[in-house]
């Protein structure tokens, strides 16, 4: 059975509505969706954690703050 696809950075920037550089703000304080690091440099994103990181920042969770 394939994985499901992994989203590129600018299909999880458009879906959040977030500018690259506020994301990476997010990412440094390590209050962003969890990412995997491709070989090649390239970051991408789960279907399952972005909606996870949806569901933390409804909740207003201690991980969000």
């Amino acid at each position: 059975m394939a994985r499901p696809p992994a989203l590129k950075l600018a299909e999880v920037l458009q879906e959040i509505r977030m500018s690259p550089s506020a994301f990476y703000r997010l990412r440094a304080r390590g209050q962003a969706p969890r990412m995997i690091k491709l070989p090649n440099g390239e970051l991408r994103c789960r279907r399952a954690d972005l909606d996870a990181w949806w569901q933390a920042c409804e909740r207003d969770t201690p991980e969000w703050r």
